[in-house]
């Protein structure tokens, strides 16, 4: 058995090892063809060299090219895991620690300080979560393998552009497995066009400087479309027999006509008969929670073309207002799980002896591996290792583990 596996081991040496080496000859090749483009695009020959002398391809960021998880996780999870009260009791920490340079940056740009710390928590938790990838690696991999080369190699280049400029330093950048960096996750094409100095020390620094990342989110939502004063939108109530093929984001007509179509806030409070434009969301069909929504949350959409995630950011800022959560539950018998959840789900998960690493509230392969074996002892159905309200109910209603997993 010995022998078998250190020929198994090896021959996967043999498999592996040129393939890789075929994907850095490939690499190389592909950089040394990009060097003439950068010079034509502003970037010397001995920034070029210095910045890319060391890189080596990460083929692995490929495999995530098709998996952005707005638009694969259920509007639901996505939420919660987003819009938590850990998330919100933060943002309001945030609001009141940074409120003299937010009352400057709203001033300035128009954007009401809730919506740019919204989005400073969507995209990296206040900071907490700038991505490991280095971007320069996975930046440089997507300029030469997969689909949108030509899409990467700008973002590539920009962001050499702006190390070459002195924005930027080297050291420990890193982002996203597409670029998206610093507190607020602006890609290098966007922070080379839009980043403003909010600290007034000569740079544009959104990685090391939070005034210069909320002046330049400000600046990105008002270069968006923002208007001053004005919402992103609310919940509503529809009609009964509303007809569903009126919603649609872009379907917008004045608000008088979807008064007269029936059409309430959800609140009880009045909708001003304007001709102000508004469209009828409906993120999880005419059975879930509808929205009027207004310029501003197309501002906020501009961001990250996902609806799902605009909601996020527009559903936080309500909560960072004071605001209470939506009143109609989303169509699902399963809801999803807030963070603090999700490390009680990870807790019971431990106690029955999985290994799955800490109790983070990041749900990751070992945790949806180790959910599988407990849905199948439980008889549940789905087993798809989707961390939900009934598996971390069905967990806490047994109480301590009783048998080790299976």
């Amino acid at each position: 058995m010995k022998t078998r596996l250190v020929l198994g081991v090896a021959l996967l040496a043999v498999v592996g090892a040129p393939s890789a080496h075929a994907d850095e000859l490939v690499f190389n090749d592909c950089l040394a063809g990009l060097r003439g483009q950068a010079a034509a695009a502003g970037i010397s020959g001995g920034s070029f060299d210095t910045y890319t002398r060391d890189l080596v391809p990460d083929m692995g960021v490929l495999e995530l090219l098709d998996a952005q998880p707005e638009f694969t996780t259920p509007i639901w999870d996505y939420l919660a895991a987003l819009v938590d009260e850990q998330r919100i009791s933060d943002g309001q920490a945030m609001l009141a620690a940074h409120a003299a340079t937010l009352a400057q940056v709203s001033q300035q740009y128009g954007v009401d300080p809730a919506t740019v710390v919204a989005v400073w928590g969507v995209e990296s938790d206040y900071g907490k979560t700038f991505g490991k990838r280095p971007l320069l690696v996975s930046l440089s991999t997507l300029s030469c393998f997969g689909r949108r080369q030509e899409f990467f190699r700008g973002e590539f280049f920009a962001t050499l552009k702006l190390l070459q400029s002195g924005d930027l330093k080297p050291e420990g950048l890193t982002g996203s497995w597409a670029g998206a960096f610093g507190h607020t996750q602006f890609m290098p094409s966007t922070y080379q066009r839009i980043a403003v100095d909010g600290d007034g020390d000569g740079r544009r620094d959104l990685v090391a400087s939070i005034p210069d990342a909320l002046a330049s989110t400000a600046n990105y939502l008002k270069q968006a479309g923002w208007r001053t004063g004005e919402p992103w939108g609310y919940e509503v109530r529809l009609p009964a027999g509303f007809d569903a093929r009126l919603a649609g984001r872009k379907n917008k007509r004045p608000l008088s006509d979807w008064i007269a179509r029936g059409v309430t806030r959800i609140d009880g409070a009045s909708i001003p008969a304007a001709n102000m434009q508004a469209g009828v969301l409906l993120p999880a069909g005419a059975n879930g929670p509808a929205f009027l929504v207004f310029r501003n949350f197309d501002a906020i959409y501009s961001y990250n073309a996902a609806e799902s995630y605009a909601l996020a950011i527009a559903t936080l800022s309500d909560r960072l207002r004071g605001g209470g959560a939506l009143v109609t539950p989303w169509p699902t018998d399963d809801p999803g799980l807030g963070r603090g959840e999700r490390r009680q789900l990870q807790t019971l998960l431990l106690a029955r002896g999985h290994a799955i690493g800490e109790a983070d509230g990041m749900i990751g392969t070992l945790t949806r591996r180790a959910i599988v074996v407990e849905q199948q002892r439980l008889g549940m159905q789905p087993q798809d290792g989707r961390a939900g309200r009934k598996i971390l109910d069905a967990l806490r209603e047994q109480g301590p583990p009783v048998l080790p997993p299976l």
